[in-house]
C-alpha cells in the first residue's frame, strides 16, 4: 500500500500533484501514447501535456449526438505557441486558423493526436517552441507590445526574453518526446521548480505606469519598471494577482497584485526567483482551486511575503516606490517607431486570424508581412502590430488591407477596439456559455446602445468569457460578461479602464439577448449624471451596486433580484 503524502497545510496532495511527482520530470506515458493508434491521451498524460504546450479538447457542439450514437468524442488538441510565424502550419495541422491569445501567444485549434508530434517538431524547426506555454510552470512573460526604438522598450523586451528563457523548465523530456532527442543517461533536475514543479500556473508580466496594456496587476507577479527618462531606476514587484473564480464559491475570488518591494536592477533576477520559489514551497498543493499565489498572499500577509523574498534574496529590500497613475496606450492605427519607420496596429476580433466570406485577414497578413518584410508583434488585446514599415509603403499597405476587407481601427467604435473574448465553445472544456462566437453581434449591439445616448466615442473595455476562470480578464475591465450557463451570463461593472481596480458583480444571471438592454439602462444614467471626465467604470463604482440596481425599477422585482444576484 502506498503512503499518502500530506502537504504543509496538513491536507492530502491533489491528484495532479501525484501525477507530476511520478512523471519522471514531465515524461509520463506521453511517448507511449504517441506510438499507439488511439485518438486521445490518457487523463494523467493530459495534465503533463500542458507543460509541453498543448491541451486535449473535443468538439462540444456534436458531443451529445456522438454519445447517443455510441461514437467516441471528436478529440482534437490545441497547441499554444509563444511567437508568430506559423501560418504555413495552420492548414497542415490545424483548422486553418490562428488565434492570438490575451497573453501575446498563438494557438492552433483542431490538431489531431496523430499530427501532434509533427506539428510541435515543425514549430521547433521554425525556431519557436511550445514549452511552458501551459501547465504548472511560469508561462510566457508578457511585455508592453509597442515596437518603439528607445532604451525603455529595449529594456522591457530584453527583460521579458531573459526571464522567459531563464524560467523555462530544464527537463530534457520535451526534446526527447517531440524532437527525438536521445536520453543522455546523465542525472537531471529542475533547480528552480523541483520534481513536482509549481502548485499551479504562474503568470508574469512587465509593464510601465505609462503603458499598462499588459494588465500587469492581473498576474501572479506584476513587474512595474520605473525609469527616469530613458534610464532604468529599478522595479516595483507586485504579487498575488489572478482572476479565476468559481461561481457561488466565495472562497475563490479575483485579486489584483499588491506592490510589495522595490528592487534595483542588480537584484532583479534574484527577487523574481524568490517570488516563484516562495509559491513553490508554500502554495497549496491539496486544492487546485486554492493553489494560486493570491490565496497565499492573503493568508500570510504582505509583511510575511516581503520578509520571505528578502530571506531568499539574502538582503533587505526597499518598500515599493511611488508611481504615477497607470495609463493604457491605444496601439491600434499608425504610430511612429522612433527610428524613421512606423507600426500599424490592426484589429483582430477575438484574436482569430482567418479568411472569411467578407475578410481575408489571414491571407492578407501573410501577403504584406512577406512583401514588405514586416515584423509582426502580438498584443494582450488580441490584436497584431505590423512593425518596421517604411513611410513610402504606408499607403500601399493600408490599401492592400482594405482591399482584403480588413476593417481598420479608424472605422470602428472605441468599445469595439477594446473588447476581448475567450474561445469558449465549442473547444474549451470549461466553457459554460459562448464568448468568441457572440462577440461581434454583442459588441455591435452595445456600440449601438452607447451611440443612442451620445456615447459612441466613449472609451471603455468589455471582456467576455464563457466561464468564470477569467482568460479574457473580465474582472479587470469596465464591463465583464461571464458565462453562467448556456445562454446566460453574470454581469460585472465598476472596474477602471486602466486596470487598477476590480469590478463587481451587478447581476448574477442575464440572458444573452437581454445584455445590451441591461447595459443601456446604465448607459442612459451615465450620460445624464456622469462627472467631468468620469469614465463609465468609475461612474458605476461611485454609485455602487444598490444604486445601480435601483435604476432597473420594476424590471427586476425582489424574487428575480435574489435570483440574479
Amino acid at each position: 500500500m502506498g503512503v499518502e503524502r500530506i502537504t504543509a497545510h496538513g491536507r492530502k496532495l491533489s491528484g495532479v500533484e501525484h501525477i507530476k511527482e511520478e512523471s519522471r520530470l514531465l515524461r509520463g506515458g506521453i511517448a507511449a501514447e504517441l506510438a499507439s493508434d488511439s485518438t486521445h491521451f490518457a487523463e494523467s498524460d493530459t495534465q503533463l501535456l500542458k507543460v509541453h504546450g498543448t491541451y486535449q479538447q473535443y468538439d462540444r457542439d456534436d458531443a451529445t449526438a456522438r454519445k447517443q450514437a455510441g461514437i467516441e468524442k471528436d478529440y482534437r488538441l490545441m497547441v499554444r505557441v509563444k511567437y508568430l510565424g506559423l501560418d504555413a502550419l495552420a492548414d497542415r495541422f490545424g483548422n486553418g486558423t490562428l488565434r492570438i491569445t490575451t497573453r501575446q501567444g498563438i494557438q492552433f485549434h483542431g490538431v489531431l493526436k496523430g499530427d501532434l508530434k509533427p506539428a510541435i517538431k515543425a514549430i521547433n524547426d521554425g525556431l519557436m517552441t511550445t514549452l511552458a506555454a501551459c501547465g504548472d510552470v511560469v508561462r510566457n512573460v508578457m511585455s508592453t507590445p509597442a515596437p518603439i526604438c528607445d532604451a525603455v522598450h529595449a529594456r522591457l523586451e530584453a527583460d521579458a526574453k531573459m526571464l522567459s528563457e531563464r524560467l523555462a523548465p530544464k527537463s530534457r523530456a520535451y526534446h526527447e518526446i517531440w524532437l527525438d532527442g536521445e536520453p543522455t543517461g546523465e542525472p537531471e533536475s529542475e533547480p528552480l521548480y523541483g520534481a513536482t514543479y509549481l502548485p499551479r500556473k504562474f503568470k508574469i508580466a512587465i509593464g510601465t505606469p505609462s503603458d499598462n496594456s499588459v494588465d500587469v496587476l492581473t498576474n501572479d507577479l506584476g513587474i512595474i519598471a520605473l525609469f527616469a527618462g530613458q534610464t532604468l531606476i529599478g522595479y516595483n514587484l507586485a504579487v498575488g494577482g489572478g482572476l479565476g473564480i468559481t461561481h457561488n464559491k466565495p472562497k475563490t475570488y479575483p485579486r489584483l497584485a499588491s506592490p510589495v518591494v522595490f528592487v534595483e536592477p542588480d537584484d532583479f533576477v534574484a527577487a523574481v526567483e524568490a517570488v516563484i520559489t516562495l509559491q513553490r514551497d508554500h502554495g497549496d498543493r491539496s486544492d487546485r482551486k486554492h493553489a494560486r499565489l493570491k490565496y497565499l498572499v492573503d493568508e500570510r500577509g504582505l509583511p510575511w511575503v516581503k520578509a520571505e523574498i528578502e530571506r531568499r534574496v539574502g538582503k533587505a529590500l526597499a518598500d515599493p516606490r511611488p508611481m504615477p497613475p497607470f495609463e493604457i496606450v491605444d496601439h491600434l492605427g499608425w504610430h511612429p517607431q522612433g527610428d524613421g519607420r512606423w507600426y500599424l496596429g490592426v484589429p483582430v476580433p477575438s484574436g482569430r486570424v482567418l479568411d472569411g466570406d467578407a475578410t481575408r485577414l489571414r491571407s492578407v497578413l501573410r501577403q504584406v508581412i512577406g512583401e514588405y518584410a514586416i515584423d509582426p508583434v502580438l498584443t494582450p488585446s488580441q490584436d497584431i502590430l505590423l512593425s518596421n514599415i517604411r513611410t513610402a509603403d504606408k499607403v500601399a499597405i493600408e490599401a492592400t488591407l482594405r482591399a482584403a476587407g480588413v476593417v481598420l481601427a479608424s472605422e470602428i467604435a472605441p468599445v469595439q477596439r477594446w473588447a476581448l473574448a475567450c474561445p469558449a465553445l465549442p473547444t474549451c472544456g470549461l466553457a459554460l456559455a459562448e464568448a468568441e462566437r457572440i462577440r461581434e453581434p454583442l459588441i455591435d449591439a452595445i456600440a449601438a446602445a452607447l451611440a443612442r445616448h451620445g456615447l459612441g466615442q466613449e472609451r471603455l473595455s468589455v471582456r467576455i468569457t464563457g466561464c468564470p476562470n477569467g482568460c479574457a480578464r473580465p474582472y479587470a475591465g469596465d464591463i465583464g460578461i461571464v458565462g453562467r450557463m448556456p445562454g446566460h451570463y453574470a454581469l460585472f461593472v465598476g472596474g477602471d479602464f486602466e486596470g487598477t481596480r476590480l469590478n463587481f458583480r451587478l447581476l448574477g444571471r442575464v440572458a444573452e439577448a437581454d445584455l445590451p438592454a441591461r447595459l443601456e439602462v446604465l448607459f442612459a444614467h451615465f450620460a445624464a449624471h456622469r462627472g467631468a471626465g468620469e469614465g463609465f467604470g468609475d461612474f458605476c463604482n461611485r454609485l455602487g451596486s444598490e444604486a445601480l440596481l435601483a435604476l432597473y425599477g420594476a424590471e427586476i422585482d425582489a424574487p428575480r433580484r435574489r435570483k440574479a444576484g
